[in-house]
């Protein structure tokens, strides 16, 4: 295993059958020029109205996508000391459904090909894999134990996070700068200059990283940045009576969380965001985790952002080079398809339930993730020892 230090250098701040017909019309890549197509930065009027039909919204599997979205929680019980159980039935489904998607821990030396000496290249997503799903995601904080051993990580391995959150936030939640960081799922990512610029990518330009060093930005819907400001804005209005409701601007995309929105009240944030969108056709609709995603109808997704990195890094084609990818949410399952493309590399599923997945392996939680990662730290260590042994005989 080639565990030689390989600091990165200091950057910029669920998964379930796909239903391509509700991810709307994707496009090839758009191209960008500096005058752009000209959209309007005034915010229209919202009428303050019932939505519309609900039937839109049943019709074209929303509905549906939310609740695949949202699994029910395990069945708790109660023992006589008042411990609690999860029952029985749950485990054993999640047993079997680890048949297909084996525990990442157990198959530690399988996924890291130790006996094949291939340089591990790391990718994260962040909430739900690094920080716990939690009620307000302003408070997804990870432990300082996984900081700790994300940062050891990145000691011995390129390690970058994509999330689907902005680049600036999602630096802002981790703070670490030995890591790469592609924000807005994988639409926003800068990278040392010193680095590879992929030829077919015409579009990254110079930039400065969170300690002021040059470096390259790429930002494939950069053209798209006053549109998004504006239905960003036509969300937060129409939504502001529906209690529970959040609406996150992350620069490329807009999330609309209906985590704490009471389920009777799911129809309608979705007819609000289907109407918003009847005015939009260049742009599409994704789910996550309880969230509604508005995003760019462009051929680019975090699948697109593990190869351009991998490119960029220069890690591209080589046979040993290993990418893992660890992630929870539906958006991951780009990544994983492309990694499980030709046998090129993992994807390891978070989920505490099972789930259909594009991932080879699983872990349970984000304290299994943190397993995980310290058992790279050790063996790299490990083989740091035997290198340095090998070196004074």
């Amino acid at each position: 295993m080639d565990v030689k230090s390989t600091k990165a250098s200091s950057i910029l701040a669920d998964p379930s059958p796909m239903n391509k017909s509700r991810l709307g019309i994707r496009s090839n890549l758009l191209p960008c020029s500096q005058s752009g197509p000209s959209f309007t930065t005034s915010v229209p009027t919202v009428t303050r109205k019932k939505p519309g039909k609900l039937d839109d919204v049943r019709s074209n599997g929303w509905l549906d996508a939310m609740q695949s979205s949202s699994p029910p929680r395990k069945k708790v019980n109660k023992d006589f000391n008042g411990v609690d159980l999860v029952s029985d039935e749950a485990e054993i489904a999640y047993q079997f459904w680890m048949i297909r998607y084996p525990s990442a821990l157990n198959s530690f030396q399988t996924i890291t090909g130790r006996e094949m000496n291939k340089k591990l290249v790391i990718f994260l997503d962040y909430d739900g894999t690094l920080s716990p799903i939690v009620d307000d995601p302003d408070r997804a904080f990870m432990s300082d134990d996984m900081r700790s051993a994300l940062r050891d990580v990145a000691k011995y391995f390129p390690t970058a996070i994509i999330s689907g959150r902005s680049r600036n936030k999602v630096y802002e939640l981790v703070g670490l700068t030995e890591l790469y960081y592609a924000g807005s799922h994988g639409m926003d990512i800068v990278f040392p200059a010193k680095d590879l610029v992929p030829e077919k990518h015409v579009k990254c330009v110079k930039s400065t990283d969170n300690k002021g060093k040059e470096a390259n930005l790429f930002q494939p819907a950069s053209e798209f940045i006053p549109m998004i400001n504006e239905v960003f804005r036509n969300l937060v209005e129409i939504t502001k009576d529906i209690k529970g409701a959040k609406v996150e601007d992350h620069k490329f995309c807009v999330s609309v969380h209906y985590r704490n929105v009471d389920e009777n009240s799911w129809p309608v944030i979705a007819q609000n965001v289907h109407d918003i969108l009847k005015g939009y056709p260049r742009l599409r609709l994704t789910h996550g985790r309880k969230v509604l995603e508005v995003r760019p109808v462009i051929d680019w997704d975090k699948g697109k952002a593990v190869e351009f990195l991998l490119e960029s890094l220069g890690f591209s084609n080589r046979s040993d080079v290993l990418p893992i990818y660890i992630g929870d949410d539906r958006t991951d399952e780009d990544a994983f398809k492309v990694l499980r493309k030709k046998n090129r590399g993992y994807g390891i599923l978070v989920s505490t339930v099972p789930k259909e997945s594009n991932a080879s392996f699983s872990l349970r939680d984000t304290s299994e993730v943190q397993d995980f990662l310290e058992s790279l730290v050790q063996m790299a260590q490990e083989d740091d020892e035997e290198d340095a042994s090998y070196d004074t005989n």
